[in-house]
């Protein structure tokens, strides 16, 4: 017999099943995350030129501490399975928050992550933010106030190289 979950599964990149409602540890790979993300355009794809949720999430974990990266690494995977939806409607959508809680955790749980979300993550987020509005978006003018941008420039690379370099941050700070 099935029970309500069973019907509310996506067959992933490497073939698993990955169950939203319910999702468990087992259903997890990196590499689904990696490419996934990789194949995901940032702010709902209304950029200038493709930039990819995984490009985002490695110069994220670029420029927080050493014990932080793969905490910021990690920080939007739960987009692999639900997408990246733009953050002015994302709390506004009912159910999408639980749903993003409960992927991310598991998420987290699978690669022995921090399951919270610090401030000091959460500011590094938004000064890539920050930096993408300035260089990836064509116009900013009406956004909620950020914190100041970094001075280095964003030129954004292929889904592939994203997915190679998102992998090769996990590599290295997985066993941290």
């Amino acid at each position: 017999m099935l029970n309500e979950y069973d019907g509310h599964w996506i067959t992933t990149y490497t073939g698993k099943k990955f169950h939203f409602l319910n999702p468990q540890p087992g259903e997890i790979c990196i590499e689904d995350i990696a490419h996934a993300l990789a194949l995901t355009c940032r702010f709902g794809g209304h950029c200038r030129e493709f930039y990819s949720v995984a490009e985002h999430s490695y110069r994220v974990a670029m420029i927080v501490d050493k014990k932080d990266k793969l905490a910021a690494l990690l920080h939007d995977a739960h987009e692999a399975y639900l997408h990246d939806v733009p953050r002015p409607i994302k709390h506004d959508i009912i159910g999408y928050a639980d749903i993003a809680d409960r992927i991310q955790k598991v998420i987290h749980k699978s690669f022995s992550a921090i399951v919270y979300y610090p401030d000091h993550l959460k500011f590094a987020d938004d000064v890539l933010l920050a930096t993408e509005a300035r260089d990836i978006m064509t116009t900013t003018q009406d956004w909620a106030e950020l914190p100041m941008s970094l001075t280095l420039k964003i030129q954004p690379t292929n889904w592939r190289l994203a997915e190679k370099i998102f992998l090769d941050f996990y590599s290295d700070y997985s066993m941290i």
